[in-house]
């Protein structure tokens, strides 16, 4: 044989190995062919209107619990299932969401090992079989009417290095990415919905009652122990209290806490309370009413009059609604968040009333009455009585001065 037969044979040999070396391990030769960097997450994924159901499940690794929230489109209109169909103010966010996932990309390929995923906090926040109980990510879905999941992610934690990046991570799914995003969506009960509660301005007050009184039960009945009562009436841009200047900064403080009111949680009256206090506007006395009533810390008077064991705060405005707020016992609900301040939750019951001649009384009595004011005190009567509701401590403490704080004293 002689030496150019020998060359040949020589490198169609090396060739063959070649070839059955990419075969047993392609990946050491060719380490792209299944990397799918840059593809798009849900390429049929494309319609930011589609979504009409969202849930998202964040973590807290100091406390070790999850937090599930869902907002859902049924019957025309949003509502919040993880809170008791509380209604929701969700079209826009939901949206915002969507549009943010619709074109997210793979960019860039971390990890294929399930035990890099507490390092990059991507484990499921509800994955049972993970042994970590840190490192667990947001979990974010978006489904369609027909409950078909659009999208599914697991976000993890800020990439260092890559300001504007995250790690991100597909349910079920081993392989961890660094996607720019910044697509971080609420689990908090609060963002979801209308925040203005009261729907009354700081400037459009004109006059608070204050009553600090404290509720005993005694013997079955319920004993009022007064604390002080007073009144601030507002003259021009001064609140007075009496014929003393009230304290600029405890009064600003009040008028803002009822300006922007937040409610941290719900809970549902039963449904017969519901229809009372819609129909009626008050309710009829009865042992079920009673009993629904004080396990939220109320008391219920032989009228149908109702007394929160700390007390109440009437709140008039130019519009003639005067809004009548009680404060009841404290609220063991979620966890607390940063925004909330110190202090303890509570429930509070909040009731609206339209008077005309009360609008005439702060407009004037040849002002023209605005049939806006009627048409917002029905929309709070229809929203107020379904519902038992939480504000934060620090809330409460604002809502409730005492009377030598407002003469600064």
């Amino acid at each position: 044989m002689d030496e150019l037969k020998k060359t040949l044979i020589f490198c169609f040999s090396a060739v063959v190995l070649a070839a059955a070396a990419m075969v047993v391990d392609p990946g050491a030769s060719s380490p792209d062919i299944f990397n799918d960097q840059g593809e798009l997450f849900f390429p049929s994924f494309t319609d930011p209107q589609a979504p009409k159901a969202i849930e998202v499940i964040d973590y807290d690794d100091e406390s070790a619990t999850a937090t599930p929230l869902k907002v859902e489109f049924q019957d025309n209109q949003w509502i919040l299932p993880s809170h008791n169909n509380y209604p929701a103010d969700a079209a826009d966010r939901l949206a915002d969401t969507a549009g943010a996932l619709v074109e997210l990309r793979k960019d860039i390929v971390i990890s294929e090992r399930v035990e890099d995923h507490a390092d990059y906090g991507v484990i499921d926040p509800f994955d049972e079989g993970a042994s970590s109980l840190v490192g667990r990510g947001k979990r974010v879905t978006l489904k369609d009417g027909d409950d078909n999941v659009l999208a599914d992610f697991v976000i993890g934690k800020t990439v260092d290095g890559k300001p504007g990046h995250k790690y991100l991570r597909v349910p079920g799914q081993r392989r961890t990415y660094a996607v720019e995003t910044d697509v971080d969506p609420s689990a908090a009960f609060q963002d979801w919905i209308e925040t203005d509660l009261l729907k009354v301005l700081a400037a459009d007050l004109r006059r608070i009652t204050i009553n600090n009184y404290a509720v005993q039960e005694q013997f079955g009945r319920a004993m009022i122990r007064p604390r002080e009562t007073f009144t601030l009436n507002k003259k021009d841009s001064d609140w007075m209290l009496g014929s003393r200047k009230a304290s600029g900064t405890t009064m600003s403080d009040l008028s803002s806490a009822l300006d922007s009111l937040k409610i941290v949680d719900v809970q549902p009256k039963p449904e017969f309370l519901t229809e009372d206090l819609k129909g009626r506007g008050t309710i009829t006395p009865s042992m079920a009413a009673a009993q629904s009533l004080v396990q939220k810390g109320f008391y219920l008077g032989g009228t149908g009059q109702i007394f929160g064991n700390e007390g109440e705060v009437i709140v008039d405005s130019k519009s003639g609604i005067r809004y009548t707020m009680q404060f009841g016992e404290i609220a063991q609900s979620g966890q607390k968040t940063e925004a909330e301040g110190e202090g303890e939750r509570r429930f509070l019951l909040i009731a609206a009333s339209y008077s005309e001649d009360r609008e005439k009384q702060y407009a004037g009595e040849d002002a023209e009455l605005d049939e806006k004011n009627k048409e917002l005190d029905q929309e709070l009567r229809e929203r107020f009585a379904g519902w038992y509701y939480v504000i934060s401590g620090a809330d409460f403490a604002k809502l409730r001065p005492s009377r030598s704080a407002i003469l600064g004293g």
